[in-house]
């Protein structure tokens, strides 16, 4: 279900450790419940060419570990803790299979603050509020880029869920952003699904109208390009991330693990469309699946 306007991000399973994989997030028709989906539902196709589907595994129960790291820009707007709230109960609602993470984007690198614990209420303890330094996460992009890198892999869906404007003072406006290119690429390679909130930069770029759209432009790429989902609410910061957390937290507990069966594809990075025949539900992954040789 896609509400409007919000921006977050998250990180998803690790390609380096279960190969030629694919988180699926299946959506209901026009806002439902998204029904279950059975293996003989799916169809993959790699670079165009049909996949066949070697095993769909429901990611409930003893199969439902996940690494989620939540990232916060420090160049976002210091009234983002009228949110802290709602980022804690989200937090400490998560089941004890999810371990959790908390960095900040600065500089151009992901500063951990937190690492991965099932500790939840240590994580929520550990929020802080953002510097309010415009510009000084550098591109938002790098950040992302440099958590991956520091993030090994695990035998569970990886996740990130971001806290950004999106906004990125390093590149002039470009669909072709080199940071932001790089990050999804990163993300892709080692499975990573990037989940976005939307939340104003502090300073003049939090209200300069062209750039907080080319921000929010960057992070519906980003989270359509890697299989996660970007929140936003018009080019203002959200009243309120109880809905798009309560989004998050219900996707997070539908997903399912694809993977194919080895096939002629070469090495790398290549295109990937995973549909449901005859399916009330659409399903969400990334546009390209790391093929390992």
């Amino acid at each position: 279900m896609r509400y409007p306007i919000i921006a977050v991000v998250f990180f998803a399973v690790s390609a380096g450790a279960f190969g030629q994989h694919l988180v699926v997030t299946p959506e209901g028709r026009h806002g439902a419940a998204p029904p279950e989906v059975m293996k003989d539902d799916v169809s993959v196709e790699v670079n165009k060419r049909p996949a066949r589907v070697e095993e769909w595994v429901s990611l409930r129960g003893d199969q439902a570990n996940l690494e989620l790291f939540i990232v916060i820009d420090d160049g976002e707007d210091s009234d983002l803790g009228i949110q802290f709230d709602s980022l804690k109960g989200f937090i400490n609602g998560q089941p004890g299979t999810t371990r959790i993470g908390l960095a900040y984007l600065r500089n151009g690198s992901a500063n951990i603050v937190a690492p991965l614990t099932n500790d939840h209420a240590q994580i929520a303890k550990a929020l802080r509020l953002p510097l309010g330094q415009p510009g000084i996460s550098a591109s938002p992009y790098m950040g992302i880029s440099d958590l991956v890198k520091k993030w090994p892999a695990a035998e569970a869906r990886r996740e990130v869920l971001v806290i950004t404007s999106g906004i990125d003072p390093w590149s002039p406006p470009d669909p072709q952003n080199p940071y932001l290119q790089k990050a999804i690429a990163d993300a892709q390679r080692s499975g990573i699904l990037v989940h976005s909130i939307y939340y104003a930069e502090a300073g003049h770029l939090g209200h300069s109208y062209w750039r907080v759209n080319w921000g929010q432009n960057y992070l519906s790429q980003l989270g359509d390009e890697t299989g996660g989902e970007a929140y936003w609410q018009g080019t203002s910061s959200p009243v309120s991330f109880d809905p798009y957390l309560k989004d998050l937290a219900e996707r997070l507990k539908n997903q399912y693990l694809l993977t194919l069966a080895p096939g002629n594809a070469k090495a790398g990075l290549e295109p990937v469309r995973v549909t449901a025949a005859e399916s009330r539900a659409s399903l969400v992954a990334a546009s390209k699946i790391s093929i390992q040789k």
